[in-house]
Formats: structure tokens, C-alpha cells, sequence
């Protein structure tokens, strides 16, 4: 190895200088992108005075100025357009909820007293009996009654002699219907429900001549405000709220009701009319929304006088019943509510529900008679593609005839009918496009599916293989 040749590490490479981290980049966010945006226009007129430099004028911030300005103008041109699109496609608005006014100004009762309930003989058999230990008053009269009825002793005394004396009975349903004390309506009506419930032997369990009327009970719900037989008024649920309430007395007033006709296989109370009539006042009272929170005690009361009538008499009652609502009730999302009030699984119910459809329809249609075939026909030549059609009103339709042909069993032999009705409703599930964007298209093209499907699983479960067009 000769001196002057380099060392061995003096051979290797120059150590490389060490490369400079890479700059991050900026986060851009959305408040960068809007302030480029708007700044476009500033870089526009920008370079329009460069390439315009030569020129006598050059930059003028007055141009600047004007073309902002413009571009405000249009861009809140844009903005009220899209708004006024927005409040045309979105007119749900302009759909009236459902709720009637049932029940209007109530009437204040006038004092009514029942002349000789302090003279029972019940009160003086109670005070004579020296066993019980009681020093009572009878000359406290009606007061000293109401003390019983609160504290469960009249029930107690009534069980015990094994009958009711019209005076009491007279003066315990007048407190039920038109006592303004909480108290004492909670205390008559169950001292009702248990005078006029069944023993064991499907009998009264107390002799009782003087049963609740149908003149008294008319009576009274006609002075808690009803309107119904006079208005048909629909209103929203704001102005049903600015009246006076429901009626303090109305939950005894149904289950008065109720009770009566429980026992009709013991005593019948009521005539079919004069039942058809309370039938049509408790359907009513399901478009009001005051009394919403009724709805099982409206239920248990709506059973118990669909099963009130005789076979013979129900089918003819069931008709006069869905007139007489079909007259009164508009046809809307009310009608509706109609529909879907009836709940009931069993025979009756799916009946009368089939009913107030076809008369609803027939009504609407403006038909002398309920025929099911041209109903049929008239709701099917509503064509969806069609500019002008009422969407809204075809989505009542689609409930309404649902009702009616599957309500009940009285088309399950009807193919033609069934098979006519399976295709429309195909047709109106697929015809209405995802982007229509009119009134009730949506919810139309959605409730032929479900009512669609609905159908075929009827199909599948009746057994029968019904031919599909």
C-alpha cells in the first residue's frame, strides 16, 4: 500500500445530507372552500383589469363592486325559487288532520233533586237495625247519602236487602251522569256496574226496577254539548282544544252504557233503534281527539253494543249504523279513523267495518245503490300517471275498498273482483316513481305494496289457488 494512495475510508461516498422533512399540507375546510368561492368573482375582475391594463379605464372597483352585487342578486333569485319548488312539493299541509267536532258549549244542568230518597225504606230498615251501631240522622238527608255511596255502605246495604228502590236508583244515576264532584260520579258508577253485573246463574244480583233509559242517557249526553247529529264541521285539533274540554262525565256516561248492554240476555233495556242510535254516538266520539286517551273505554263500549243486537237484527242494524256515520262523517282522513276504530276480530266487527266502507264509497261515487262492481270500476279508471290526479283522494279509496273486499267474507268466491283488484294495486305500486314528488304519491305507491302483499297472503292462506292476471 503505497503512502500516497487514501485510506480505505477515505474511499466512501460523502455522507448525504439529510432530506428535509416534507411540508403538511394545509387542512382545507369548508370555510376555505366558501371563502374561495366568493372570492372567484374578486379574481375574475382581478384578471380582467390586468389583460385590460393597456386600456384608458384599467381597474375599477366600482366594476368590482357591481359584479358582487350581481352575483347576490341571482344567487337570492335562486333561493326563492327553491323555496317556492319546496312549498309545492310539500303540501301536506294543506291535508286537514282527522277530528271532528263532537261536542260543542255544554249546557249547565239544571238542580236536579230526587223527591223522597231520604224516606227509603232501605235508610229506615239501616236505622232500626241496632246490631250495626250506628246513630244516624235520616232528617241529613241527601248529604248522609252521599256519605254511604263514597264509603261503600249503600252498595253494601243494597246487597244486603237484595233489591234497589227506584228512589235510589234514580238518585244514584243522577249523580253518575251530572255530578260535578269526582267523588261521588266514581262512587255511582261503581255502584252501578255492580248492581247491574251477573252472578254465577247469569242473573242480577239484586231485584231492580228502574233501569237507565235511553231517553235519560240522550238526555244527558245531549247536555254535555254533543253536536254531532247537527255538525259536521271538521276542525283541526287546535280549535277543538279552545272549547271547553270533554265533558266531565263521560267516562261514567260509557260505561252506563256499557254495562246495559251487557245484560241484555236478562233485561233488555234498549230497542234495536234506540241501540243503533247510541251506536252511532259512541262511534262518533272516536273523531274526537280530546278523547283520545279514552280509547279502551270507548272500545269495551263499542263491543258491547255491536253485541247487543239479536243475529236477526244485526245485519239490518249494521246498515242503518254506516249510513247514518256515512251521511255525517266527510270524506277525508275521518272516514278513515271510522274504519280503523272498529277493531273488533270477530264476525260483527269485520262486518260493520265492511259496511262503513261501502257506504263511504257509495257516497263519494254519488250512487243511489252499493253497488260493489261499479265502485270497483270507478276507482280503478283512476289513472296515476295522469297529471291532475288526486293522490290523496285515491289513497282513501285504496283503504276504503281494502275494507270492503277483505273486511269481511263476502267476496272470497269473487275472482274476477279480486284478481281485478290485485292488478291495480300492482299497477299503482309500480307506475308511481320514486321521484314523484306530488301529493301523496309516495304514500299511495307505498300503500298499494303493503295492500298488495297483504292480499297475496290472504291468497296463501285461504287455500284456494286463485288465477293471477
Amino acid at each position: 500500500m503505497l503512502l500516497d494512495e487514501p485510506l480505505d475510508f477515505e474511499k466512501e461516498d460523502p455522507l448525504l445530507p439529510k432530506a428535509r422533512p416534507a411540508k403538511r399540507k394545509k387542512v382545507i375546510g369548508l370555510d376555505d372552500l366558501l371563502e374561495d368561492f366568493f372570492a372567484s368573482g374578486k379574481d375574475d375582475l382581478k384578471a380582467y383589469g390586468i389583460e385590460s391594463k393597456h386600456g384608458s379605464k384599467g381597474y375599477n372597483s366600482d366594476d368590482e363592486d357591481k359584479k358582487v352585487k350581481e352575483k347576490e342578486i341571482k344567487f337570492r333569485k335562486f333561493v326563492e325559487e327553491y323555496e317556492e319548488q319546496s312549498k309545492e312539493l310539500d303540501a301536506g299541509d294543506d291535508v286537514p288532520q282527522w277530528g271532528q267536532r263532537v261536542f260543542g258549549c255544554q249546557k249547565s244542568p239544571s238542580v236536579l233533586t230526587v223527591t223522597g230518597v231520604e224516606n227509603c225504606q232501605l235508610l229506615k230498615s239501616f236505622c232500626a237495625n241496632e246490631h250495626l251501631g250506628f246513630d244516624l240522622n235520616i232528617e241529613q238527608g241527601e248529604g248522609f247519602l252521599e256519605g254511604l255511596l263514597v264509603d261503600g255502605w249503600l252498595l253494601k246495604l243494597v246487597l244486603l236487602h237484595g233489591s234497589v228502590e227506584d228512589s235510589i236508583a234514580s238518585w244514584a244515576l243522577t249523580k253518575l251522569l251530572y255530578s260535578c264532584n269526582k267523588k261521588f260520579r266514581v262512587a255511582a258508577s261503581d255502584f252501578w256496574d255492580s248492581v247491574l253485573s251477573l252472578n254465577e246463574a247469569d242473573k242480577l244480583s239484586v231485584d231492580i226496577g228502574h233501569f237507565p233509559s235511553y231517553s235519560v242517557l240522550k238526555s244527558a249526553i245531549l247536555n254535555y254539548g254533543y253536536i254531532f247529529d247537527n255538525c259536521t264541521e271538521v276542525s283541526t285539533s287546535e280549535s277543538v282544544i279552545a272549547d271547553d274540554g270533554p265533558p266531565q262525565n263521560i267516562i261514567e256516561w260509557l260505561k252506563i252504557t256499557s254495562a246495559c248492554c251487557k245484560i241484555r240476555n236478562v233485561h233488555s233495556i234498549f230497542s234495536s233503534s234506540e241501540a243503533e242510535e247510541l251506536l252511532v254516538i259512541v262511534i262518533s266520539l272516536f273523531l274526537d281527539r280530546q278523547l283520545e286517551g279514552l280509547l279502551l273505554i270507548l272500545g269495551d263500549c263499542l263491543s258491547s253494543l255491536i253485541l247487543y243486537f239479536n243475529s236477526s237484527e244485526w245485519e239490518s242494524s249494521c246498515l242503518i249504523v254506516a249510513q247514518s256515520i256515512s251521511q255525517r262523517v266527510t270524506m277525508d282522513l275521518n272516514c278513515l279513523r271510522i274504519v280503523d276504530c272498529i277493531t273488533g276480530t270477530d264476525y260483527r266487527s269485520k262486518f260493520l267495518r265492511s259496511q262503513l266502507a261501502l257506504q263511504f264509497l257509495k257516497v263519494s261515487f254519488g250512487l243511489k245503490v252499493a253497488n260493489v262492481e261499479k265502485i270497483l270500476k270507478s276507482v280503478m279508471s283512476i289513472n296515476v300517471k295522469d297529471k291532475d290526479c288526486n293522490f290523496f283522494s285515491l289513497y282513501v279509496y285504496l283503504v276504503l275498498m281494502d275494507n270492503l273486499l277483505f273486511s269481511s267474507d263476502a267476496f272470497r268466491d269473487k275472482h274476477a273482483i279480486i284478481n281485478s283488484w290485485r292488478n291495480y294495486l300492482r299497477n299503482c305500486s309500480t307506475q308511481i316513481g320514486c321521484t314523484d314528488w306530488r301529493l301523496y304519491a309516495s304514500k299511495v305507491r307505498n300503500k298499494a305494496s303493503y295492500l298488495l302483499q297483504g292480499a297475496v297472503l290472504r291468497r296463501s292462506a285461504g287455500g284456494a289457488s286463485l288465477p293471477v292476471q
